[in-house]
């Protein structure tokens, strides 16, 4: 099995890993980050949603392998010391969720959206969280969820 070394939520980390492993099954089992969630295994869903050198990617389309001296940001990234992020903030107070399978996905690809665009209109959330999907809350809540955060984001 070869090394692959990346760093994860800032810190660097060289493990050895099979080429079959999946992003998401290396983060999950091997890491124990288990804030990224596994749903759909066939990239639909987004719930397994992390950061790449700074960009949402969905970690079950790709292999650990392939992540091989890249910067991976997971969930547990975002709160490093226990202090929420303002958009998992923003999340929590506009209730956008109720299952919370989707969130950590759903937080992450916010993040990004945001960055590329810190301040987004209502269209603008809908058409960037497309790729997420939610089972539970009609969107709403997240929508708002993500322009606030957005505007916390932007101080």
């Amino acid at each position: 099995m070869p090394d692959i070394s990346l760093t994860v939520n800032g810190e660097q980390i060289t493990k050895s890993v099979e080429g079959r492993t999946l992003l998401v099954e290396f983060i999950r089992e091997t890491l124990k980050l288990t804030g990224t969630h596994i749903g759909c295994d066939t990239s639909q869903c987004g719930a397994c949603t992390v950061h790449l050198n700074g960009q949402a990617v969905k970690s079950c389309t790709m292999l650990a392998a392939q992540a091989d001296g890249a910067e991976i940001t997971t969930i547990e990234g975002l709160a490093p010391e226990g202090q929420l992020n303002p958009m998992q903030k923003a999340f929590n107070d506009h209730h956008g969720l109720q299952c919370g399978f989707c969130t950590p996905g759903m937080v992450m690809r916010a993040m990004t959206l945001v960055n590329d665009n810190p301040n987004p209109t209502e269209a603008d959330v809908r058409h960037g969280l497309e790729g997420n999907i939610c089972r539970c809350t009609g969107y709403q809540n997240i929508v708002a969820a993500v322009l606030d955060g957005a505007k916390a984001l932007r101080g």
